[in-house]
């Protein structure tokens, strides 16, 4: 989801009261959640035009609002997170979004600030540091790499490359480091985590100078392991190379807004091949659209690019498209 999404959204849930906004938080991850509660607690003094154009964008035409200015925000916020999550998950998401808190676990890094995460393990040795990365969604697991020094981001990457599963014993260690992570026992089967298609969708959320360090360092390392985390990886311009049918499929779950921010810097032949597979309609408003925007910044460029990528990810893996892996080409740029 955009910046602009996330805080229409946010306006959104603001203006919906309660028990409605609780009701929607229970269908969202853990990073959906935190981004949003961010944004909630972000807002300030929003104007009836602004409240009205949210809900415009999801529900149609409003007729009447409930100013939101003698609203308690953080009262607002935690009453909503304990209906949607329950106590203990709220808990440890509100000390993040309205305060400072502590949380033990996979389940409690997954609704941390990456930033926070990269700070409280960094001491930890580089094996333990991948066992905990693999366990996070690839876009976490990604920011909190990026906080790290070069040399231990490159460690744990080949470490996560060549992880192919997660013993009891390791399982313990980390129940030790992280106040108990995960249960199990002796006879707990090893779980299937790690190994190369991780590694390729960590490095599919990287910046591009991470990135080739990160490549430069497999290739020194590993070369043969190297080409088969490209092989793996998918990058925005690889999106030339899906068929029509799929790319339509692709479209209809992407926004406008998204793509015009998405296709700034793109090769013209993925540019050519959006408008060739939207109605004609659609084309011309996306072309004056990318016409007519003025700069916009790196950051958000490749933040539309990841969004396209995770909802193409998704599609794939729902088997209603194909896609190919990165297959040693350039990485894409923005």
């Amino acid at each position: 989801m955009s910046n602009e999404g996330v805080s229409k959204s946010a306006i959104l849930l603001m203006a919906l009261g309660e028990d409605e906004a609780a009701e929607i938080l229970k269908f969202l991850g853990p990073r959906e959640v935190q981004k949003l509660g961010a944004a909630m607690a972000a807002i300030e003094n929003v104007s009836r035009d602004d409240i009205e154009k949210a809900v415009g964008d999801f529900k149609g035409e409003v007729s009447e609002l409930s100013p939101l200015a003698a609203l308690d925000q953080s009262d607002y916020i935690r009453a909503v997170m304990r209906k949607a999550l329950g106590d203990d998950k709220a808990a440890s998401l509100i000390d993040r979004i309205l305060a400072t808190g502590e949380s033990a676990g996979i389940e409690g890094l997954k609704w941390m600030d990456p930033t926070a995460v990269a700070e409280l393990i960094k001491n930890e040795h580089p094996q333990i540091l991948a066992t905990i990365l693999v366990h996070l969604d690839p876009d976490q697991a990604c920011d909190i790499l990026n906080q790290f020094p070069e040399r231990l981001r490159n460690d744990c990457i080949l470490r996560i490359a060549t992880l192919d599963g997660v013993q009891p014993s390791a399982l313990k260690e980390l129940n030790d480091v992280l106040a108990r992570l995960l249960s199990g026992s002796e006879t707990t089967r090893k779980a299937k985590l790690g190994g190369v298609r991780a590694a390729a969708e960590i490095l599919n959320y990287m910046g591009k100078a991470n990135e080739q360090s990160v490549m430069a360092n497999l290739e020194t390392h590993d070369s043969p392991l190297a080409q088969k985390i490209m092989d793996e990886m998918f990058t925005f311009d690889d999106l030339v190379e899906v068929d029509d049918k799929g790319f339509q499929i692709i479209l209809r779950e992407v926004s406008s807004d998204q793509l015009v921010v998405a296709l700034r810097g793109a090769p013209d032949q993925l540019r050519d091949k959006v408008l060739r597979n939207m109605s004609k309609r659609a084309a011309e408003t996306l072309r004056e659209d990318l016409e007519g925007r003025g700069p916009v910044k790196v950051s958000e460029v490749e933040g539309a690019q990841k969004e396209i990528i995770t909802v193409v990810r998704r599609l794939a893996e729902e088997g209603q498209i194909q896609m190919g892996g990165k297959g040693g080409g350039e990485e894409a740029y923005v």
